[in-house]
């Protein structure tokens, strides 16, 4: 394992909250107590990235080993560690919580990806309560005798209430729109900060005081809940795929109506980094003292006994092929050309003898590195086991989805939920959220204009895509009048597509971009 220190060499808890002098303090004649040492390991976001399950398994053990004696060690997760519909998939994600130990997590909009009964079978072993205030499914549905609204964690003495938040705009977020009605989520999320507090004053009156809500609301809804409840003390949160290093008043350091600190951490997206918060409390449960540090997965090697135990559910993989080489993957996912969706979606292009293809940004969840390629390697680039399809689509449907998706991206503060990214097209737009220009390129690479001011109702292309991008109106095409209209729908995801496409390659494969989406308004910094 590799030997990173994800604390720095400093006292244990080292930055003090510049209001924790105004706190009440306890009356002078009660006998002080010991400061209570809290050290937690936090992720989210994960996003099945199994491989990179196997590297925060040993991130784990160092934190277990490493944490000094006397402290209250508890390890969360904040949602969306499961996705896709493959049922391979979500047994792992469930597998690498149990061995992790995580105490808890919370449903995420992943989480959903697949219905109640069929999930809920998957998890049936597991050793982590599953959280959800916000959530109050039918008693019919087997989703609701797993999941829990809140509960106490109990370590050393001292109790902690833990609450969990699901996404309130979940029904954005999934392609099983005919299953959400049964959930009974609670979208106005005023309505979840008053459930939130009503939860907190029932801890309060069991004498809890320290108070930690697993989050998968998004960043600003976050912060909202921090300054307008009493009594939170910690918000580990997820959903915006925030990476909020260190303490910082206003960014993850706020304070709640009658003054007493909050603070929110998130660790990014797909694995890549984890968090380890350390903090004191005082007699009352307020924090005194804080340390937020965010540890980089990749510096750990993969755990040998994770990766035996997913084996056992995934199967053996099979080595497909070789990369030469790889650019690098691009800054912001969701509004640059990604050289390695154009690979992937290139491969469904040629494989499947399509004129275009077309994939949401999102989708891709990991990357290409140079060397062998295995199934492992492409499921989890490729994680989410939606269906690959063929259609034919008009060429209006085609501007008119791209352009709603450019203006969306680019207007959005997080550039979510991103371009659409293109095979047998190209297109450029700028930072306003104008779509520019369009062409359509033929696989003799000639380029034709694109009216795109009055694009053709009676010109059609053929189009491999999947059926999440060709429906979803918040991350996909929005086209889900076309789905019925499918030539051909494959049991399978790009990955297999992928596979198929590096198998029969001849020269050495170099994934690169090649400016087939171009955003006038920045400046090409392409890497390779």
């Amino acid at each position: 394992m590799n030997n990173y220190n994800i604390y720095p060499k400093i006292n244990f808890l080292s930055q003090h909250l510049s209001k924790s002098q105004q706190m009440p303090q306890a009356d002078s004649d009660k006998k002080k107590q010991a400061p209570i040492k809290t050290s937690i390991f936090y992720m989210n976001d994960i996003h099945g990235q199994n491989i990179r399950m196997e590297r925060l398994v040993n991130a784990v053990n160092q934190f277990d080993s490493f944490t000094p004696e006397g402290t209250d060690k508890m390890k969360f997760a904040s949602g969306d560690i499961m996705l896709g519909e493959d049922e391979k998939q979500i047994k792992v994600a469930n597998n690498f919580l149990n061995l992790a130990g995580i105490m808890a997590t919370v449903m995420g909009n992943h989480e959903c990806d697949m219905p109640t009964e069929q999930f809920t079978k998957l998890i049936a072993d597991k050793k982590y309560k599953f959280l959800g205030l916000n959530i109050n499914p039918s008693k019919d549905n087997p989703i609701s005798k797993c999941i829990e609204k809140s509960y106490i964690q109990e370590i050393n003495g001292h109790k902690y209430g833990i609450i969990g938040l699901v996404p309130h705009d979940l029904a954005l977020h999934v392609k099983l729109q005919e299953h959400l009605p049964d959930l009974h989520i609670e979208s106005d999320f005023n309505k979840t900060i008053e459930a939130v507090q009503n939860e907190v004053d029932k801890f309060k009156k069991q004498g809890i005081n320290k108070i930690i809500v697993l989050s998968h609301s998004g960043y600003k809804q976050e912060v909202k809940l921090a300054k307008q409840v009493k009594g939170i003390d910690i918000i580990l949160g997820a959903h915006t795929h925030n990476l909020l290093e260190g303490i910082e008043e206003n960014k993850n350091l706020f304070y709640s109506p009658s003054g007493e600190p909050v603070v929110i951490t998130q660790a990014g997206r797909d694995g890549k980094n984890f968090g380890v918060l350390n903090v004191e409390f005082n007699d009352d449960g307020v924090i005194t003292k804080a340390q937020n540090n965010i540890g980089k997965t990749e510096a750990y090697g993969r755990s040998m006994i994770a990766r035996k135990e997913f084996e056992n559910v995934l199967g053996k993989a099979e080595v497909v092929g070789k990369i030469a080489s790889c650019e690098k993957f691009p800054e912001d996912m969701y509004l640059q050309e990604n050289a390695h969706c154009d690979f992937m979606i290139d491969a469904m292009r040629d494989v499947l003898g399509t004129d275009i293809a077309l994939m949401n940004a999102a989708n891709i969840r990991g990357q290409f590195e140079a060397g062998r390629v295995d199934t492992r390697d492409l499921a989890v680039i490729s994680p989410f086991a939606n269906k690959v399809l063929v259609v034919d689509l008009p060429e209006d449907e085609i501007v008119h989805a791209i352009k709603r998706r450019v203006e969306n991206s680019t207007k959005s503060t997080s550039h979510r939920p991103g371009i659409v990214q293109v095979s047998g097209l190209k297109y450029s737009f700028n930072n306003k959220g104008e779509l520019l220009s369009m062409s359509f390129i033929d696989k003799n690479n000639n380029e034709t204009p694109i009216d795109i001011k009055n694009p053709r109702k009676d010109k059609f292309y053929s189009v491999s895509t999947d059926d999440f991008c060709l429906i979803s109106e918040d991350g996909g095409l929005g086209l889900a009048h076309r789905l019925k209209e499918a030539k051909k729908i494959f049991d399978y995801d790009k990955d297999v597509v992928v596979a198929e496409y590096i198998k029969k390659q001849t020269s050495p494969i170099h994934i690169k971009s090649d400016g087939r989406i171009i955003n006038v308004d920045v400046k090409n910094t392409k890497t390779s």
